[in-house]
């Protein structure tokens, strides 16, 4: 197996490698690398759904996927409940899976919880020709750019994370529409977060759409939130995923953001991904 860094702080390959049969040590490489690098990429991995979610558990206990307000006969049709599937596909007149083809906006996984997962692990399987690109933002570069006057200013700050939209502006099922964003729900997490595992600092934003710092009045917020998030995602510090069949990309959520292009709807796109459920031990 081989670590191939693509900077010395952020974003490296696994090579040589098939992550069903890995070893115990072998694992224990990978996952350093990850608090490492943020992110990792394992090509040419074919998975099923069960090898995935296998290989995904070994990072710590996975989320369930979301089944809302589905009824038990419909549950126990899904083969396995720890992967979701993204996808633009129709069939029966129904989308197989979440997000469409629309571009999606810089973020991090579920940080409208109280404890969002800390590993995310998506599994590229039908790649459209043109579109559906995946960048990556390093928040701890993305700190260490700020000027010291703006790390002061934000220390001791928080941001409320909207839990009422996706990352495409939806209205998730479930939620009444609003106009102020401090009407949003969800949870409250410190600007600059101390990673559980590392001790780094890094900015935590979550998604720009709709938060709102707590104590600020509405337009002190919004101008505050504007100045933090261009530094979010400086050109230096981003990375483009440009997906083949059989990528696998592991990414630290406590520590990057991301986003996505849009793609042409008559394309087909298929990804499937499992997430940590909990704060890794």
């Amino acid at each position: 197996m081989d670590i191939i860094p693509t900077t010395p702080n952020f974003v490296a390959d696994v090579a040589n490698i098939d992550i069903k049969t890995m070893s115990h040590e072998e694992f224990n490489q990978i996952y350093q690398a990850w608090l490492t690098y943020g992110v990792l990429r394992i090509r040419n991995q074919s998975l099923n759904e069960d090898s995935l979610q296998t290989f995904s558990a070994r990072f710590g206990p996975l989320e369930e996927i979301p089944m809302g307000r589905l009824p038990e006969s419909q549950r126990a049709k899904i083969k396995n409940r720890y992967v979701t599937q993204l996808s633009n596909i129709i069939q029966n007149g129904k989308p197989i899976g979440g997000l469409g083809n629309s571009e999606a906006s810089w973020h991090s996984d579920m940080t409208y919880v109280e404890t969002p997962p800390p590993a995310s692990i998506l599994l590229g399987v039908e790649i459209p020709e043109r579109g559906g690109d995946t960048y990556f933002a390093d928040q701890n570069a993305a700190l260490a750019a700020m000027p010291r006057e703006l790390v002061e200013r934000i220390r001791n700050l928080k941001i409320k994370h909207d839990a009422a939209h996706t990352s495409i502006g939806k209205l998730r099922p479930g939620y009444e529409p609003f106009d102020d964003p401090r009407d949003a729900p969800g949870a409250i997490h410190p600007v600059i977060n101390t990673h559980s595992e590392t001790g780094n600092q890094m900015l935590y934003l979550g998604r720009r759409e709709w938060a709102y710092i707590p104590g600020l009045e509405l337009e002190a917020s919004e101008s505050l939130l504007n100045e933090i998030w261009s530094y979010a995602a400086l050109p230096e510090n981003v990375w483009r995923q440009s997906w083949q069949p059989n990528d696998l990309i592991i990414w630290d959520n406590r520590r990057v953001l991301h986003r996505r292009d849009d793609f042409d709807a008559n394309s087909r796109r298929l990804m499937k991904r499992c997430q940590v459920l909990s704060k890794i031990a």
